[in-house]
């Protein structure tokens, strides 16, 4: 507690005096903008003048309104220091408050019941070179200063490298922004933090209002993947609570993780989400160290930002089900002649020792053409003996093989050129309705029979026009009912189809779109040129990690709510994802808004929990867990874009716009989000207050390749205009985006052009440990040596040179 002088010997005249004088002062060196020496000078005058005049505690209180609060915010650090104790002592609360922000040491005595004063609002580039001189600006670098720092007629030089050429896994283009650390979060949290390949978030400084946020313009989400392969293919950490239960928040129920708060000595746990106290488990309790962290922190794996969490009984509705794989294979004239038939048989078979859940997985084969090989009445399905048509790979090994080797020779002669793929898809739900798993669909044109035909509806006149998002959009609904229905039975559609001609892709795509499925498409599909695409990505279905019977629920911290969900999924809930299966590409992007006008907490937190099946039969939670900073400056916000993450969320909304009202609204909306987010820049004081006329904007690091990002978005085939592109091929291409993560989407939306001309003798070889020399572009797991990447511009090309073009597909052709 601040006593009171025991000198009562003051005098009103010389206060006043003392008062008038030092303040002048202070408005001298306001407008002239003076250095720390001056403000040195300033604040021993002021220690000083208290001393001199000997005026009362309350006096000097009184006596420390006249310093405003943002003129002390602005205070450099190496000033701050040498203020004298009886300067600290007459510092409102919040003076105080900004001194330990910035890690000065305050003794507590001083900061115990003193009155609080009137504060003025700070500017925000006040406070932006503030945390410039006490904690270093992230990535080495502040905020442009304003306008009136500069000479009349000179403008800060523009920053050098234009768009940089692109090492994308040393930190350079595409790289993974590495994001300063938030002033909010401590060390330990932020290295407990979930790997950003599970989950990115678009901002990584959260605006503290929704006013704020709205200024901002800035699209703020979330994009996870859930089961994406670890750095390095380490295995994420498994723990089985036991007896115990799992660890969970009363209220909200919050999966226990890092950023919880420990209180009464370790016997309570704080939810960082909601905020409920919850007891901890006896069984579960440890002490606290000195920094108010469990003690046994380091051997709990379910305080790391990522975790497995072994599922007890109450998690499951059932035992949990074998994998199973249900082919539907499409045997029409069209079919036997592109050779689909050969290449999906021979491919099937050679993978049946790597398909996942052996002994236990369950397998199962319909062919069909305008009708079922064993049913005949498409209309009025009789299956004959389903229990036995799903039958058990390891026992029924040696008849699986046989079937799939005769496959292509028992239809080799059929004319038939119609299809039926309602009726099919329905027989194959019938036999897996009880079990539940994934089916495979092999489709090569479009279905003209029975439940689910489809009619031929490409009108090229419509292409590149404000109706085309009509072809864009399912006619019948079918598919997607089914679609539905197929997901409450824990079925997933993955959909493989080869079209020579129209197939009506955007009614098709529905069985995946809305059973957490994928799509395949191979427009006039050939064996010889695209056999070796169709079997390398048949064998990735087949064999990457798999979840079953899956959900995922996401939730966030008190005021911010879920607004919109993006990817191949059925949305059960609010906040609750049906996915059937969920596979390791599988990517989900979610908007997030403010829920109230203020954030209460300093603090916003995201946790995702998928809880599925393996496919060793064990039911599992994998929980993700980040935590980003609230921020009242609006330079930290647009200083923490994750610019790739962004445009991922941003292409997905687009795609969303471009379905309901066209490709021409979606490119406006794209130009006006970017414009949007610069003109915010410019206005919201993030940039400098009132600019001048002429002025050259000069966007943050993690924004300036957003206007070239979002270029390459509008001229990408899924928005851009032109009647050179098929309703089948924009669907695809739109249909691909939306179930990218965002490693994938960087490539999607801007490509690497490599240079094959000057390639170096190391490209193409994996990189001696310890020996990667600067600049070098590496990838896979070998950190293989590519070669230089160049932008993507007419000035770069050579036409004596050779360049490859990454754009994320994989294409086989032969020429």
């Amino acid at each position: 507690m601040v006593l009171p002088p025991k000198d009562h010997r003051s005098s009103t005249a010389a206060l006043r005096a003392a008062r008038h004088r030092w303040e002048c002062r202070l408005r001298s060196l306001v407008r002239r903008r003076e250095g720390p020496l001056k403000w040195a000078h300033l604040a021993r005058m002021l220690a000083s003048t208290a001393r001199s005049t000997g005026c009362l505690w309350a006096q000097r209180v009184r006596l420390a309104k006249v310093l405003p609060v943002p003129c002390i915010k602005v205070l450099p650090v190496p000033c701050i220091k040498v203020l004298p104790v009886p300067c600290i002592k007459v510092l409102p609360v919040p003076c105080i408050k900004v001194l330990q922000a910035l890690c000065i040491k305050v003794p507590q005595a001083l900061c115990i019941k003193v009155p609080p004063v009137l504060c003025t609002k700070a500017h925000p580039w006040h406070v932006a070179r503030l945390a410039q001189w006490g904690r270093g600006a992230p990535m080495n670098q502040g905020p442009p200063g304003p306008p009136g720092q500069y000479p009349q007629g000179q403008y800060p030089p523009a920053q050098q490298g234009g768009i940089p050429s692109g090492d994308f896994h040393q930190g350079g283009y595409g790289a993974p922004q590495q994001m300063p650390p938030p002033g909010a979060i401590s060390e330990a949290s932020l290295a407990a933090q979930c790997d950003p390949r599970f989950m990115r978030m678009t901002v990584n400084a959260l605006p503290h209002s929704q006013e704020y946020a709205t200024k901002s313009a800035l699209p703020m989400g979330v994009i996870i993947q859930p089961l994406a392969e670890p750095e390095g293919g380490k295995e994420l950490p498994v723990v089985n609570f036991g007896a115990t239960g799992v660890v969970r928040c009363k209220s909200c129920r919050t999966y226990i993780n890092p950023f919880v708060q420990w209180v009464d000595n370790g016997r309570r746990w704080r939810c960082n989400l909601c905020g409920v106290s919850n007891d901890v488990p006896s069984s579960y309790f440890c002490h606290l160290g000195p920094d108010g962290q469990r003690q046994d922190k380091d051997e709990r794996p379910e305080l790391c930002g990522s975790v497995e969490i072994v599922a007890s009984s109450e998690y499951m509705m059932r035992p949990p089900t074998p994998p199973v794989y249900v082919f539907v294979i499409d045997v029409s004239a069209q079919a036997i002649a592109s050779g689909m038939v050969q290449v999906a048989a021979e491919t099937i078979q050679s993978q049946l020792d790597s398909l996942p859940g052996d002994p236990r997985t369950r397998f199962g084969l319909i062919t069909y053409d305008s009708a079922m090989m064993v049913v005949p009445d498409i209309n009025e399905l009789f299956i004959p003996i389903p229990d036995e048509l799903l039958v058990n790979l390891s026992d029924s090994r040696d008849v699986i093989e046989s079937l799939l080797e005769m496959l292509p020779r028992m239809h080799q002669g059929t004319r038939n050129p119609d299809t039926c793929l309602g009726p099919a898809i329905r027989a194959a739900f019938r036999l897996m309705t009880s079990v539940g798993g994934k089916m495979l669909v092999f489709q090569s044109s479009l279905p003209t029979a029975g439940q689910g035909a489809l009619k031929h509806r490409e009108d090229t006149r419509l292409l590149g026009t404000d109706k085309e998002h009509n072809l864009l959009n399912a006619v019948d609904t079918f598919y997607r009912k089914n679609a539905i229905e197929f997901c409450r039975q824990q079925v997933s559609v993955d959909t493989f189809l080869f079209a020579p001609q129209y197939t009506d892709f955007a009614s098709l795509g529905c069985m995946s779109k809305y059973s957490a499925g994928q799509v395949f498409y191979y427009p006039n599909f050939s064996a010889p040129s695209d056999g070796d695409k169709f079997a390398a990505e048949l064998r990735h279905c087949l064999t990457r990690e798999t979840g079953w019977e899956a959900v995922m629920r996401v939730r966030a911290t008190k005021g911010m709510r879920l607004s919109n969900f993006y990817g191949n999924s059925f949305l059960r809930g609010p906040d609750l994802l049906a996915l059937p299966n969920v596979h390791r590409d599988a990517a989900f992007a979610i908007e997030l808004e403010h829920n109230d006008a203020l954030l209460t907490a300093s603090v916003i937190c995201v946790q995702s929990a998928l809880l599925y099946t393996t496919s060793c039969g064990e039911r599992r939670i994998r929980v993700h867990t980040l935590a980003v900073p609230v921020t009242k400056l609006y330079a930290e916000v647009f200083r923490s874009v994750d610019v790739d993450a962004m445009c991922n969320l941003i292409a997905k909304n687009a795609l969303e716009v471009a379905l309901k009202s066209g490709l021409n609204t979606a490119r406006t909306k794209l130009q006006t989000i970017a414009a949007d987010i610069a003109r915010a820049y410019r206005t919201s004081g993030a940039y400098g207050a009132n600019p001048s006329t002429g002025y050259q904007l000069q966007l943050p690091e993690s924004l300036q390749l957003l206007p070239l990002y979002i270029m390459s978005l509008m001229k990408n085939p899924a928005f851009r205009g032109g009647n050179d592109i098929g309703s089948d091929e924009r669907s695809a291409w739109q249909y691909t985006l939306n179930n990218l993560s965002v490693t994938l989407s960087r490539t999607f939306i801007y490509p690497r052009l490599f240079s094959l001309l000057e390639m170096p003798q190391e490209a193409g070889l994996p990189v001696v440990e310890g020996e990667l020399p600067p600049g070098v572009t590496t990838a896979g797991a070998q950190k293989i040596q590519l070669p230089p990447v160049v932008n993507l511009s007419v000035d770069r090309l050579n036409t004596e040179g050779a360049f490859l073009l990454d754009d994320t597909p994989l294409w086989h052709r032969q020429h």
